[in-house]
């Protein structure tokens, strides 16, 4: 557990108290909007140009880093590793924080492709703060104007830019992300068919559901998010169009799903909401002790089961079977 200071990041909650926990309602026009959205992003491949080829510590594994223009006119950079052999592919959507360097693929055979989100990493620009609690603020008052929205148009269209250039990705298409960037993967897989499996790893964009609980001073983003929509009903309209758990109660693929029981940045039940929100024939669950911390010996030994259960989720030949031992021992 984390034992940094006095506070408790398990914001007093048991797990029995943690695998209860249910998200209220999403607004009526949830489903459009997203769906809407999806529609808007995808409408075609966006305009991209590979930028140069970099050194990879991986043998055999080429990386290249690309820009492309969104739909609406940002300049977006990501990277893209090739393996000589490709078995599918795997999308990644990272936390905040401003990624410097390219993936590398923990899953041999997988071509892996990160975009850096609007205003991060490769991807920063002149209007959007690069620092995460700014960052989580910008466009707050609106939906359509709300960098989130944008985080998660920007990874349907790496997404378009990495079926464009290697087609062969397409039959087996997966995506894995932590904090942020799980929080962004429960807000997109319902409403893009092209994915076949996902990782969720101690989600953020909770809705609603995170605002019940206060965080101790410096914990950035969630901080941010929670402010606004408590000081400003405007924004809190917003905010509940973002709730991952209600976006992940419309999940059909099967998702590994790790949330934390204690964790100072994240509270535990807006990770949980999400976890409980995904349905059961489609919820793969570990849990781990410690989230946005270092690990517990009992985390590290989690991630060595974790490196087990990728593989074969994320492989096309395994995958359905190893969906059907899950389902067999529960």
């Amino acid at each position: 557990m984390d034992t940094n200071d006095t506070f408790d990041a398990t914001f007093g909650f048991t797990l029995d108290r943690l695998l209860g926990i249910q998200a209220p309602p999403p607004p009526e026009d949830f489903e459009d909007f997203w769906r809407g959205t999806y529609r808007e992003a995808t409408a075609k491949t966006p305009a991209y140009r590979i930028e140069k080829e970099l050194w990879s510590p991986n043998p055999g594994t080429k990386i290249l880093q690309i820009r492309f223009t969104t739909h609406d006119g940002l300049d977006i950079g990501m990277w893209i590793a090739r393996p000589e052999t490709s078995t599918g592919g795997l999308v990644i959507g990272h936390g905040y924080g401003n990624p410097s360097t390219p993936p590398t693929t923990r899953n041999p055979g997988l071509t892996v492709a990160m975009p850096c989100l609007r205003g991060l990493g490769i991807s920063q620009c002149a209007d959007i703060p690069w620092q995460g609690g700014r960052h989580a603020g910008y466009g707050i008052r609106s939906r359509e104007t709300y960098v989130i929205r944008g985080a998660v148009t920007d990874i349907w269209e790496a997404t378009s830019v990495l079926a464009d250039l290697f087609p062969d990705t397409a039959p087996n298409l997966n995506y894995t992300g932590g904090s942020l960037g799980g929080g962004l993967g429960a807000l997109l897989l319902p409403w893009d068919a092209r994915f076949k499996a996902g990782e969720i790893n101690v989600p953020t964009l909770a809705g609603p559901m995170q605002f019940d609980f206060a965080l101790p001073p410096g914990e950035g983003p969630g901080a941010t998010r929670r402010e606004a929509a408590l000081s400003d009903p405007v924004c809190w309209k917003t905010l509940s169009y973002f709730d991952g758990a209600s976006a992940a109660r419309r999940l059909r693929i099967p998702i590994l799903i790790t949330p934390a029981l204690s964790d100072r940045s994240n509270p535990p039940p807006a990770q949980f909401a999400i976890a409980n929100a995904i349905p059961e024939e489609c919820r793969i669950l570990r849990i781990r002790e410690v989230g946005h911390r270092a690990p517990t010996p009992k985390d590290i030994e989690l991630e060595k089961e974790l490196e087990e259960i990728r593989k074969d989720l994320f492989s096309a030949e395994r995958r359905d079977a190893f969906v059907k031992r899950e389902r067999e021992a529960r």
